[in-house]
């Protein structure tokens, strides 16, 4: 059974108008969209992305925050432990976890983020495990794509 409203989108206007909800929250939909400004990279190790993780639980190291930093197009990840935030400890980490090792980038992105006690010791194996799991756009591990040769993993 249906019925037939002829003045409902008008209708629907005039509540909106009076709704303090709607007034308060407003449609978004019919605002311009912002330009897209995707990040390409165009060969390993050209442009990283940088994330601070915490504060987390503070580890048995004192450590509260991960700072990572992952190539844009290999996905190549790098990770360290800190105790606070400071520009220092990230300059120290960009220089030698970043730039003595793969050179200068072009370009480096900052994104933070939110997320156990021991997670600081845990840094290492969570970043063996992303660099040898297949990746499915590339059908093979970040390891393979950065080294050549696939690396060599302990039997179980």
């Amino acid at each position: 059974m249906g019925y037939y409203w002829p003045t409902m989108i008008k209708d629907y206007i005039d509540y909106a108008k009076r709704c303090q909800a709607c007034q308060f929250h407003p449609n978004l939909i019919h605002q311009p969209p912002e330009p897209l400004h995707p990040t390409v990279a165009l060969w390993p190790f050209d442009a990283w992305g940088l994330d601070v993780v915490g504060p987390m639980t503070k580890s048995s190291g004192g450590h509260l925050y991960i700072l990572a930093a992952t190539d844009y197009f290999s996905k190549w990840a790098e990770a360290v432990p800190l105790k606070e935030v400071k520009k220092e400890n990230v300059a120290d980490f960009i220089h030698t976890n970043i730039i003595y090792r793969y050179g200068v980038p072009s370009l480096l992105k900052k994104v933070v983020a939110k997320s156990k006690r021991d997670w600081h010791e845990r840094i290492g194996e969570a970043l063996w495990a992303y660099r040898t799991t297949v990746r499915t756009p590339t059908q093979s591990t970040l390891y393979a794509l950065v080294y050549g040769v696939e690396a060599v993993l302990p039997l179980e």
